[in-house]
């Protein structure tokens, strides 16, 4: 089904450079193989716990990019950074990940500057004004 809404998407707006799937369900159920994708994000919630990266699942230890949200509610749910921290590393080996608090953009350039290097969608050089 995504790939054809992408096929779809893709006929009415030829000029596409990139194309985002946000794939619904948990991370042991996921409901689009990273096989298709070109680059593979994965986002978890603080809120839902500091046992979430030590749990594994093709989310966690497969995805190109793990992104730990919501790092300013730990101290609210008793969800322990460093423990995510330390199970992010142990879990994910060499793979990158990164905390934010993405409503206030903090870690939001780690996740651009990823995008730009690993999807080949670097910012295209600013032209000068005279």
């Amino acid at each position: 089904m995504n790939l054809a809404a992408v096929a779809d998407m893709r006929a009415k707006f030829p000029d596409l450079d990139l194309v985002l799937i946000e794939s619904g369900g948990d991370n042991l159920a996921a409901t689009f193989s990273p096989e298709l994708a070109d680059l593979t994000i994965y986002v978890i919630d603080v809120a839902a716990g500091d046992k979430i990266p030590s749990k594994g699942g093709p989310g966690i230890t497969r995805s190109d990019l793990l992104v730990i949200n919501k790092i300013d509610l730990a101290p609210h749910v008793g969800a322990s950074l460093e423990k995510m921290d330390t199970d992010a590393r142990r879990m994910r080996g060499e793979r990158p990940f990164v905390m934010t608090n993405l409503k206030k953009s903090e870690g939001l350039d780690r996740i651009i500057a990823f995008i730009e290097a690993k999807g080949g969608l670097g910012r295209p050089a600013r032209a000068k004004v005279s």
